[in-house]
């Protein structure tokens, strides 16, 4: 009798073996990629592609932002120099120089539609009139070149998590699909699709995150920016009223 129970005893650590050898599954990288469905590979394909996107707009915006702000801190004292002591040309001069200053490049504008008038006479209305004008140009165009790209970040934060939930449910309708073709409620049939559900929903989180903090931060920046050519537009437009009435 007490053989026999034994016996019995002998098989179960063979039956746990062969269960637990069903349900292993490759959590590697290659091993859950080998696992999904061509779907699921095309879901991850494209959140691939979307993150390559975003990081390329972000690099491309922290750089040009950086070089705005750096150029604009130095442009500012130098051309509010050239402007106290009347040398027009010499203060359209070192706005030239700063090429990827917002500041620079609104000024430029105004002071060149100034400069074409002449220097010679009295300041008309009209001149000081057209300069505002050109000043209002220039805000709109430099501030559509500060936004570029931040369309497609936001973008990308908005629907990258939504493509990661397709694959989730590309998934989970996978290990549905297991569990009625083998006719097993064990863990193997239904791993592969649950880590190919948990897989892509990871990944769209982790391209929509840094997508949305990043248009955010650069969102702000703008408006930064936005003010700073306000009010640089606002101080030339009062030069050139005080020029007039001299």
């Amino acid at each position: 009798m007490i053989l026999a129970h034994l016996a019995n005893f002998a098989h179960v650590p063979t039956s746990l073996g062969l269960f637990f050898q069903e349900a292993q599954v490759s959590f590697s990288v290659l091993g859950l990629w080998h696992n999904m469905g061509w779907l699921a590979k095309a879901v991850v394909i494209v959140l691939f592609i979307m993150s390559i996107w975003s990081l390329a707009v972000i690099i491309d915006r922290a750089l040009y932002f950086s070089a705005a702000r750096k150029q604009s801190r130095e442009f500012a004292p130098k051309v509010a120099g050239a402007l106290k002591d009347g040398r027009l040309d010499e203060a359209i001069k070192v706005a030239d120089r700063s090429k990827k200053s917002h500041l620079a490049e609104v000024v430029t504008a105004g002071l060149q539609e100034f400069r074409s008038f002449g220097s010679g006479g009295n300041i008309t209305e009209q001149q000081v009139e057209s300069s505002k004008r050109a000043l209002e140009r220039a805000e709109a165009i430099v501030h559509a070149k500060l936004k570029r790209g931040l369309g497609g970040l936001a973008t990308i934060g908005s629907t990258a998590p939504f493509i990661g939930l397709f694959g989730t449910v590309v998934g989970i309708l996978n290990a549905f699909q297991q569990i009625a073709t083998q006719k097993t409620s064990g863990i193997g049939a239904v791993a592969g699709g649950i880590s190919e559900a948990l897989v892509t929903t990871a990944m769209g989180l982790l391209v929509a995150i840094p997508a949305v903090m990043t248009f955010n931060y650069f969102t702000g920046k703008v408006e930064s920016f936005d003010v700073e050519m306000d009010n640089s537009s606002s101080e030339l437009v009062d030069y050139f009223i005080k020029q007039s009435h001299r």
